[in-house]
């Protein structure tokens, strides 16, 4: 590869020469440039982000660590090369940009960039990027607005932390046992207060439902998640109240799975990923007027609730709203609640496919009662009547998530990615260039992306990559959504409000 190297050289040598005008003539002269000129002029590129070094090691294998270590020490730039860095600071007018040299005689200020949770205790990384500070030094976190006692303050050694008495500008930090301080909090004195950028972690790529093995393995996972979450911003776990699964989600799913597995080595607990379910909603078409009454007779005491109400449908993201228009006393003011609480309740099951049911506007327009067998139960009860006799009526049908979806690939793949995202239902909203890289961005039903990440990876040799957030709701195809309530009906989500 002698040869393939003595290109690369040479292509190297003159992007070195292009951004510097002495060297440049100096290569026009020349043809090259002596090696005395490379390194300082390799440093120079790097600092200025023309030239970005790229070195193929493996600390597990412990090979090409070495080289790594020379270039940091020989090429990247020192924290004096950059002279000074910026932040944030507030003022009567609101936040304002503001700098800060990197030297020993300006005031303190840091950066937190990196948490890790130990069997001990947490561990705090941050970067100085002014001042000194000494150890069990008094810091404030202008970010939580709290005062943090440091402590000992480490250097990382590999896998030890090693005791220093003081750090100057530039230094990397370790403390241990911080108690409001969080990955991107900044610290500076009170009376010249700076805030730098936070680490922008990118939104989840995928989701899973996560499913603990054991009882031992429920009880042990909420607190080894909370953990893991502190050190990794980029992971999230959620539960989602519609299909009432705890869902942990991350870039991709090798990072999911690297996660599940430092659970397993690290805390001990045992877990399965399954495929989440996608959270449904439900809505109605049609306008309609609708009655809901109770009545029970037992002997004793009854039961009587009546109302009449006008259901409607609403925009997307609308919601739901209830409107009383009931003048004078057919139902007294303080039953009319119970109605819209009985709606509520019947609206979180749905009649589909045991989907919430959102989007739509209830009116009370009139009803009546009994002045002793009246009471909020029974008109809670005529509330669900009424949106079920609604539900027959007004055109129900099934929503689904769709999200806003941008993918991330070398060119040539771009034909292959958008018919995949057209067969997944997509609508292709736009393309970009980023780069050599092509950015397709386009609206799919999160139903269809749910496999996506394996397929992203054959089509572009694992080259692509996407992000996903939730765009708005649509219907359902008419020919898909009678498989949705199918199955829905077969699995026995399907819940009728119960009636006496």
């Amino acid at each position: 590869m002698k040869a393939d190297a003595q290109t690369a050289r040479e292509q190297m040598i003159e992007m070195i020469a292009e951004g510097n005008d002495p060297l440049l003539e100096k290569f026009f002269d020349q043809g090259t440039l002596p090696d005395e000129d490379v390194v300082p002029g390799l440093k120079s590129a790097i600092l200025e982000r023309r030239l970005i070094p790229v070195f193929a090691v493996s600390a597990f294998n412990n090979m090409g660590t070495q080289p790594l270590l020379d270039a940091v020490v020989n090429y990247l730039p020192s924290p004096g090369d950059f002279g000074s860095v910026t932040g944030m600071t507030s003022t009567e007018e609101g936040a304002e940009e503001t700098s800060r040299k990197i030297d020993d005689a300006e005031p303190y200020s840091a950066l937190v960039f990196r948490t890790i949770v130990e069997q001990f205790g947490k561990i705090t990384l941050f970067k100085i990027y002014s001042g000194q500070i000494k150890s069990d030094a008094t810091v404030f976190n202008l970010t939580k607005g709290a005062q943090e006692r440091l402590g000992p303050l480490h250097v990382v050694m590999g896998n030890k932390l090693e005791k220093i008495t003081e750090a100057h500008a530039g230094d990397l930090v370790a403390v241990t046992k911080l108690k409001e301080t969080d990955t991107g909090d900044s610290f500076a004195e009170k009376a010249t207060p700076i805030i730098f950028e936070p680490v922008r972690f990118p939104e989840p790529a995928i989701n899973f439902a996560i499913v603990p093995k054991s009882r031992q393995d429920e009880d042990k996972l909420s607190t080894a998640l909370t953990k893991m979450l502190d050190e990794d911003k980029a992971l999230r776990y959620t539960r989602d109240a519609q299909t009432k699964e705890f869902l942990l989600s991350g870039s991709g799913q090798l990072h999911v799975e690297a996660a599940v597995e430092k659970l397993r080595r690290r805390y001990h607990v045992e877990v399965e990923l399954h495929t989440p379910k996608v959270p449904y909603k439900e809505t109605i078409k049609a306008r309609v007027e609708v009655q809901g009454r109770h009545k029970k007779q037992t002997g004793g005491r009854g039961q009587f609730g009546d109302c009449k109400c006008v259901f409607e449908p609403l925009p997307r993201g609308e919601g739901f709203k209830f409107v009383d228009k009931i003048f004078g006393g057919s139902v007294p003011a303080n039953f009319r609640p119970a109605i819209e609480k009985g709606i509520v309740d019947a609206a979180a099951i749905g009649t589909l496919a045991g989907c919430q049911v959102v989007d739509f506007k209830v009116e009370l327009i009139d009803g009546s009662y009994h002045p002793v067998d009246s009471d909020e139960l029974s008109f809670k009860l005529a509330g669900r009547k009424a949106f079920r006799a609604a539900m027959e009526k007004a055109k129900p049908i099934l929503l689904e998530p769709v999200m806003h979806v941008e993918v991330v690939a070398p060119q040539e793949f771009s034909g292959d990615l958008m018919g995949d995202l057209n067969s997944r239902r997509g609508r292709i909203q736009g393309m970009d260039t980023r780069g050599s890289q092509q950015v397709i961005k386009a609206v799919v039903p999160l139903a269809e992306m749910l496999n996506y990440p394996p397929t992203l990876n054959s089509i572009t040799a694992a080259r692509g990559s996407y992000t996903m957030e939730f765009s708005h709701l649509d219907e359902v195809p008419p020919q898909i959504a009678q498989k949705i309530i199918a199955e829905a009906q077969a699995e026995g989500r399907v819940r009728v409000a119960e009636e006496d």
